[in-house]
């Protein structure tokens, strides 16, 4: 028998404010250990919770740029479980009424071709709704120690439909939701520092079914290779227990990521783990349309929009968009470069080839960020010109770009200081073709018989003569003409 997979996701993104979400507790991340609490954090007896309308617009921002409903008013819910990352005993979430409903995920799976666009399609979402986040367990092998640094940060929880039939789709969605929530500074969206965590719902069906099969959760994955590795595993893991005649539990499981297995971690029995009932210390969110509308004006152009638009209106290729796309600087950088030199083709394969090649190897740690490197887009726009304008060769320029990276300085400063500019003039070069083909018979022989590559020796010729400050145009013009083409 055939099965297929189906899959859901419940995407946590820590929402980036300067305060958490129902206290003016900061919210930051490397602290020493419970440094970041007030008595709000702590459930002290006494202590009220009083909403972040920061976090609430943004909020409502994600809802918009990932096509939801946004709620008319959405309220606030105890979600009550007895266990030590929270010390009041109880999670405000919402429960009933969250603050988007519906919408969708724009994702891309690769072609065959990795040089052309790949499919298309959106993934369904179920809901959005806004929460405190949890404090932070770590397990010795004796002890349990609990971290509240984290209790009470501002928490979206994104949750899809059953909507994802793969490990590579999976993949796929959770890169559109990072890109997106960057893009438009929802937040950083930083792995590592648990800004953004996954739960994987996984089951699987005889194909040709409707029926979902028995649902596995994987909980806590803080990687997006590490989903895309769980999930493929469980896929084997439930398969192989269906094919030996077995039956799928209702479980919660852990993905080992060094070991690439999931180990169970608890049995669900019933598919309500816990017990909500609304918050009686807050009062419930009205959103109105003028409010909406506002923040309509805010949304920024999101990564798939963009690389769709640099096709159709600069004529950039699927490569080269790929690149620059998820990295909204960059795409900053890019554009400033092309208004000034307004050569968008040039000016995007000098980004995505040599600034990202320098980039890579000039920081401490193998890479440096784009806001900290000395070069502009004046400075890329300016060498797009002299090569334009014949001053440079493409080859001086290449040579110059590592020293302008590494400097600051101008091209034209560089190229004036080291004596490279460009030289077109017709007396002097011609003497040099007369030259290249006086000494090299074979090579004129074969072009004139036919072979059109064979100009490039003698070319070459010409260039080192002139350590490589002879026009190149303006050298094939000369040698065709002499040469009767």
């Amino acid at each position: 028998m055939e099965y297929e997979t189906v899959i859901g996701l419940e995407v946590h993104v820590q929402v980036d404010t300067n305060s958490k979400m129902f206290t003016r507790a900061p919210r930051g991340f490397g602290e020493p250990p419970n440094t970041l609490t007030d008595p709000v954090v702590l459930g002290l007896p006494g202590a009220l919770p009083v909403m972040n309308f920061e976090a609430i617009e943004k909020s409502i921002r994600v809802g918009l740029l990932l096509g939801c409903d946004i709620a008319k008013v959405c309220k606030w819910d105890r979600k009550n479980y007895f266990y030590p990352d929270m010390p009041k005993n109880y999670q405000i979430s919402q429960f009933d009424q969250p603050i988007c409903e519906h919408g969708y995920v724009e994702i891309e799976l690769p072609g065959e071709n990795p040089a052309v666009m790949g499919k298309h399609r959106r993934v369904q979402l179920t809901r959005i709704h806004l929460e405190e986040d949890v404090g932070k367990l770590t397990h010795t092998e004796h002890d349990s120690l609990v971290d509240y640094n984290r209790a009470g940060s501002a928490l979206l929880e994104i949750v899809s439909e059953p909507d994802l039939f793969s490990p590579e789709e999976v993949f796929a969605y959770l890169n559109s939701i990072r890109n997106s929530l960057i893009y438009s500074g929802i937040s950083d969206c930083d792995m590592e520092k648990g800004q953004l965590r996954c739960d994987a719902n996984i089951s699987i069906r005889p194909v040709g079914t409707e029926t979902l099969g028995t649902k596995v959760e994987l909980k806590n994955l803080n990687t997006i290779s590490g989903v895309r590795n769980g999930v493929e595993y469980e896929i084997k893991r439930q398969t192989s227990v269906l094919l030996e005649g077995g039956t799928i539990i209702q479980e919660t499981r852990r993905w080992n990521p060094e070991q690439r297995y999931t180990t169970p971690m608890r049995t669900k029995e019933m598919a309500h783990d816990y017990r909500y009932f609304p918050d009686p210390d807050l009062m419930p969110v009205r959103v109105d349309d003028e409010w909406i509308e506002r923040l309509k004006k805010d949304i920024p152009e999101m990564p798939f929009d963009k690389q769709r638009r640099y096709q159709e209106e600069d004529g950039l290729p699927y490569s080269v968009t790929s690149a620059l796309c998820p990295d909204k600087p960059l795409c900053e950088f890019y554009e400033e470069t092309a208004r000034l030199c307004r050569q968008p083709k040039k000016a995007a394969n000098w980004v995505v080839n040599d600034l990202l090649r320098e980039l890579s190897t000039a920081g401490d740690n193998g890479s440096l960020p784009l806001d900290e490197a000395k070069i502009t887009p004046a400075h890329l726009a300016e060498l797009v010109a002299l090569v334009e304008d014949g001053s440079i060769s493409s080859n001086i320029a290449k040579e110059i770009f590592p020293e302008v990276f590494s400097t600051g300085k101008m091209p034209a400063n560089i190229v004036e200081e080291k004596g490279l500019k460009q030289t077109s003039d017709s007396g002097e070069l011609e003497t040099l073709c007369e030259q290249a083909i006086e000494n090299d018979p074979e090579a004129t022989e074969k072009f004139r018989s036919g072979k059109e590559g064979a100009i490039n020796a003698l070319k070459g010729y010409v260039m080192k003569a002139t350590r490589g400050q002879a026009n190149p145009k303006v050298v094939d013009e000369i040698l065709r003409k002499k040469l009767g083409s």
